[in-house]
């Protein structure tokens, strides 16, 4: 019986092949300065990734990840200016972050809203708080144990690396071997028989949301603990795309049911590697979104052939509403 190879295996000899070419082109690629570099930005790309996978993996999308990474940042500069502890901001920042998760959960579920509307509403309301809160201004934050959040490490192991590969086995472990995982698994397989198989979908679709914020707080920590200043328009750039395109490249079903974790993670890693690779090359950062949105592009193209299912089936599910759930489901 021929044995069926991890799609994971793919994605490791891309990230390989493209590191090579990058080799080459530039010099300055492979020196372990940039090696560093690549890994600290890669650590918020990758736990934005990790976030949005659970959500893709119900069949959502979260677009509010970005803004969720400068509202996080800020509340936790904001609490250490007014003489809180870095580990008590932290924690607030954390709890914010699961917070705007469980509004977008609830606001998917009970209204039975498209997600795509939901989460895009939040995108403008995080992004605005950090602004109304500071006046536009940055935050400088003085506490030496914050920056053990972004530039400390361990063993040599840069601190936000360590903590996404902890986030990264315990969230395998989850989906993996828990009933948790079985059910998230079944809801963006299929709602319907998952309701009927007495599952909590409400209590499901609520929490991948909650885990989804909680990834943005630890990728607004890392921000702003490497920079210990805290900016109100910090996560407005292409960390929105970077993490659909990590999850879509890594084998993340836009369609629900279908991915791994370590996929995402080496999703994560190939966007790090090609965002990097650009600037270290001199590539313009107009031309930027344009290779993650091919990128993206080709992972739904690639996902759409891979499940025999029309392209506007999609765009569909994307937009439309969710169906009624009993109350005794929720």
């Amino acid at each position: 019986m021929r044995r069926r190879t991890p799609e994971e295996l793919g994605i490791v000899a891309v990230v390989v092949l493209v590191a090579l070419v990058l080799s080459l082109i530039s010099p300055t690629f492979r020196t372990v300065e940039n090696a560093q570099i690549l890994l600290l930005n890669g650590a918020v790309i990758a736990f934005l990734a990790l976030g949005q996978t659970f959500v893709l993996l119900t069949g959502g999308i979260d677009l509010s990840t970005g803004s969720n990474v400068a509202l996080t940042g800020m509340i936790a500069a904001l609490a250490m200016s007014s003489g809180a502890p870095w580990w008590l901001a932290a924690l607030a920042a954390i709890a914010i972050g699961i917070l705007v998760g469980m509004v977008n959960g609830s606001l998917v579920h009970f209204l039975k809203l498209p997600p795509f509307i939901v989460t895009f509403a939040t995108f403008g309301v995080a992004a605005s708080i950090p602004l109304i809160l500071t006046g536009a201004s940055s935050v400088t934050v003085k506490d030496p144990f914050f920056a053990i959040i972004g530039r400390g490490s361990v063993f040599g192991i840069p601190m936000p690396v360590l903590l996404v590969l902890i986030a990264a086995i315990i969230f395998t472990i989850v989906l993996k071997l828990t009933a948790t995982g079985v059910h998230i698994y079944a809801v963006g397989g299929n709602q319907e028989t998952s309701r009927l198989a007495g599952i909590p979908i409400g209590r499901t679709i609520i929490m991948v949301y909650a885990i989804s914020g909680m990834c943005a707080a630890f990728g607004g920590l890392i921000v702003t603990s490497r920079l210990m200043v805290g900016y109100p328009s910090a996560g407005s750039g292409n960390e929105l795309f970077y993490s659909i395109a990590a999850a879509v490249v890594g084998g993340v079903s836009l369609f629900g049911g279908i991915g791994s974790i370590p996929g995402a993670l080496l999703g994560a890693v190939l966007i790090a590697t090609v965002s990097n690779g650009m600037n270290v090359v001199g590539v313009q950062s107009y031309w930027q979104p344009l290779v993650i949105g091919v990128i993206i592009l080709g992972g739904i193209i690639i996902d759409t052939y891979r499940r025999r299912v029309p392209l506007g089936e999609l765009l569909s599910r994307l937009f439309r509403r969710r169906p009624p759930v009993p109350a005794d489901a929720a």
